[in-house]
């Protein structure tokens, strides 16, 4: 609705390696507070182009912006929380990743999502079994990271090596069958 209308700053980029966005105002003059929210909203779209803008959008956002992420922090937990309870495993895969992505951004956001586990991780405990078992045949989109199971320990292993010390016990109390990366 907000690209339709003209309220975003970027326009489609067709390349011939894939379509990517150009921002029209420079990324670091944008109000984090206003855009941020507006494309972890469009985390749960499934149809192109809007999905290539909203997951392309929170990439570019996340890399630029370092600690003026931070205050934004609670209003992205509904928009999270909502891409992962859409149970479309190419939407919860690429929410899995920029969830990462979010932690690595700056350190103050680790600490700052552990009192959000609570409405974060359920989804995580109900589909952290879920791994393609393809028995003796190989995996060819494996390269694509495209496995519930594994994306979610490796986000579970962000979320306690960047939460700070009361991260563990919370992950754990909301998946009770992880074990800590620092046991391994």
């Amino acid at each position: 609705m907000y690209y339709d209308r003209g309220d975003l700053p970027i326009k489609m980029e067709y390349l011939t390696g894939g379509d990517k966005i150009a921002w029209t105002v420079d990324i670091d003059k944008l109000d984090y507070g206003l855009y941020l929210p507006l494309f972890f909203d469009g985390l749960s779209e499934t149809r192109h182009p809007y999905k290539t803008y909203a997951r392309q959008g929170v990439q570019d956002l996340l890399s630029h912006g370092g600690d003026k992420i931070y205050p934004v922090i609670p209003q992205l937990i509904i928009p999270i929380k909502n891409a992962l309870n859409t149970r479309n495993m190419e939407v919860m895969c690429v929410t899995l990743r920029i969830i990462q992505q979010l932690v690595m951004a700056s350190d103050l956001i680790g600490p700052a999502l552990v009192p959000f586990y609570r409405q974060l991780l359920p989804m995580f405990n109900a589909y952290k079994v879920k791994n393609i078992n393809s028995g003796d045949a190989i995996d060819y989109g494996q390269k694509n990271n495209m496995n519930v199971g594994d994306l979610i320990d490796e986000t579970l292993q962000v979320l306690e090596r960047h939460g700070g010390e009361d991260a563990f016990i919370n992950i754990k109390y909301m998946v009770p069958t992880y074990e800590s990366c620092y046991l391994n």
